[in-house]
C-alpha cells in the first residue's frame, strides 16, 4: 500500500525546487495534493503535469489568507485535510539581508516576512482545521541547516539564519502543546540545495569548492530536491505518527563537517 494513500496534503510553495519535488513524491505515493504558488504559469503547469490527483492555488503565502484558502479547497476538492508541507521562503539578500552590521531595516522585514511570518500564518491555519476535525495531523516546515549551523564566510545572512531558528521554535512550542491533541510539528532542514533560491551560490566555484568539504557525502555535492522527498513523506505519513517537535537535517554532511575554504 502507498504510504500517503488516502491523505489530503498542501504544499506551500510547491511549484519549483524542493517544493515541486515533493509534491510530485505525495502524488506518487497515493495523495491527493494542492500546491500554493505565486506564478500562474507555474501552478497551471503543475496541475497539467500531475493530473486529477493535483489542485493548484495562485497565492503568496505571506498573506494571511493563503494558507486558509489552501485548507479550504482541499477540503472542498478532496474532501478532507491531513497534512501541510510549509516550503515557501526565499533569500533576502537582493533587498538588505547580510551581516549584523550591514543588514537594513528593509532586509529584516522582508526576509523575516517570506520565512517566518509566512510559515506563521500557514502552521495557524493548519492546526485550526485540525482542531476543528479532531482527528490529528502532521505539519511539515522546511527549515535550514543555516537556523543552528552557520557558515559565515560564504553564507552570512544574518535575517535568513534569524528566521530559520525561528522556525524551530514555533515547530516544538506547536508540538509540546499540540500533542495532546495528536497534532504533529517537526521541521526538515537541508543544506545548500540546488534551487532557485540557491543560484548564486550554484554558480561560484569558490563556494562550489567549500561544498566539497562542508557537505561531503555522495562526492560532495549540492543536494538535490528529491533527496529530500523520503523524509517528507515520511513525516507526512502515518509512518511518523509517534514522532513529533523533531529536526532532521537533511545536508550531506553538513552539520559535522568543518569545510575548508582559502
Amino acid at each position: 500500500m502507498s504510504k500517503l494513500s488516502g491523505k489530503v496534503l498542501v504544499v506551500m510553495g510547491g511549484t519549483s525546487g524542493i517544493g515541486l519535488s515533493a509534491a510530485r513524491a505525495f502524488v506518487r505515493e497515493g495523495a491527493r495534493v494542492v500546491v500554493v504558488g505565486r506564478t500562474p504559469e507555474k501552478v497551471v503547469a503543475v496541475e497539467h503535469e500531475l493530473g486529477s490527483a493535483l489542485a493548484g492555488l495562485v497565492g503568496d503565502a505571506v498573506q494571511p489568507d493563503t494558507a486558509v484558502r489552501a485548507i479550504a479547497l482541499a477540503v472542498d476538492k478532496f474532501g478532507g485535510f491531513h497534512g501541510l508541507y510549509h516550503v515557501a521562503g526565499g533569500s533576502g539578500r537582493k533587498q538588505g539581508d547580510g551581516p549584523l552590521h550591514e543588514l537594513t531595516d528593509e532586509g529584516w522585514q522582508f526576509t523575516l516576512n517570506e520565512n517566518l511570518t509566512s510559515l506563521f500564518y500557514s502552521n495557524r491555519a493548519a492546526a485550526q482545521q485540525f482542531l476543528k476535525q479532531g482527528r490529528g495531523g502532521s505539519v511539515l516546515n522546511l527549515g535550514s541547516v543555516l537556523g543552528w549551523s552557520p557558515s559565515p564566510h560564504h553564507f552570512a545572512t544574518h535575517a535568513y539564519a534569524t528566521a530559520k531558528a525561528g522556525i524551530i521554535g514555533l515547530t516544538q512550542s506547536a508540538a509540546a502543546h499540540y500533542a495532546k491533541d495528536n497534532l504533529r510539528f517537526n521541521v526538515l532542514a537541508p543544506a545548500l540545495v540546488a534551487t532557485p533560491m540557491s543560484a548564486r551560490a550554484q554558480s561560484d566555484t569558490a563556494i562550489l569548492d567549500f561544498i566539497r568539504t562542508k557537505q561531503p557525502l555522495d562526492g560532495g555535492r549540492i543536494g538535490q530536491p528529491e533527496d529530500l522527498d523520503a523524509a517528507a513523506v515520511f513525516f507526512l505519513s502515518d509512518d511518523s505518527k509517534f514522532v513529533t517537535g523533531q529536526v532532521l537535517a537533511v545536508d550531506g554532511g553538513w552539520c559535522v563537517s568543518e569545510g575548508q575554504h582559502a
